[in-house]
C-alpha cells in the first residue's frame, strides 16, 4: 500500500485498477427526540463530538463509543428512516462481563449476557436459541449483551478476544 492509502494492483491483466481504502466513519441512526437520545448516549459514556444546529429545521449530534474509530450521528432531518429502525448494530468488547456491569452501573436496561445454542445466529430474532451466560469456554465472537436506546434502536455487544485472521 502506498502512503496515500491506495493499494495498486499492477499484476498482468489487472488493468492497474487501484483499490482505495474505505473506512467506516459514521452511521446515522433515526431518533424521534434528539435531546432524549443525546442524554442516553451521554449516559452510556460515549464522547460527544458535535451538536450543531442550522436554522430551525436541522440538527446534527455525533457520538463516538470509547475506543472506536467510527461514530454515530442522529438529529433533525438527517434521515427519513423510522425512529428505532436501526437494529443489531454491533460493538465489540474485550470483556463481556465487565461491559455488562458497566452498562448496568450507568442505568442502561441491558439484557443478560447470552450465547447461542449453536453458532452466533441467535443475535438476530427468530434464529437459534439464546442460552443464559457467556459462552462456556469464552470463545471469541460467541458471547453477547443487547440493549436499546429510547427509540428502540438496538445495540449488540459481542466479546472479541482474538480477531479472525486478516482482521486488525
Amino acid at each position: 500500500m502506498s502512503s496515500d492509502g491506495v493499494i495498486r494492483n499492477d499484476a498482468p491483466g489487472s488493468g492497474s485498477v487501484a483499490n482505495v481504502n474505505m473506512k467506516l466513519e459514521v452511521v446515522v441512526i433515526p431518533v424521534s427526540d434528539v435531546d432524549r437520545a443525546r442524554e442516553f448516549y451521554l449516559r452510556l459514556g460515549w464522547r460527544l463530538d458535535a451538536d450543531r444546529v442550522a436554522g430551525d429545521n436541522f440538527r446534527l449530534v455525533q457520538f463516538t463509543p470509547p475506543g472506536s474509530g467510527s461514530s454515530i450521528q442522529f438529529g433533525l432531518n438527517l434521515t427519513s428512516a423510522a425512529p428505532g429502525s436501526a437494529q443489531a448494530s454491533l460493538l465489540i468488547v474485550s470483556d463481556i462481563i465487565a461491559a455488562h456491569q458497566q452498562l448496568v452501573a450507568q442505568g442502561i436496561d441491558a439484557s443478560e449476557i447470552f450465547h447461542c445454542a449453536s453458532g452466533t445466529g441467535c443475535r438476530f430474532p427468530g434464529i437459534d436459541v439464546r442460552v443464559s451466560g457467556p459462552h462456556p469456554t469464552r470463545l471469541s465472537y460467541f458471547s453477547f449483551v443487547s440493549f436499546k436506546d429510547p427509540d428502540g434502536n438496538s445495540w449488540l455487544l459481542q466479546e472479541v478476544t482474538e480477531r479472525l485472521p486478516g482482521r486488525v
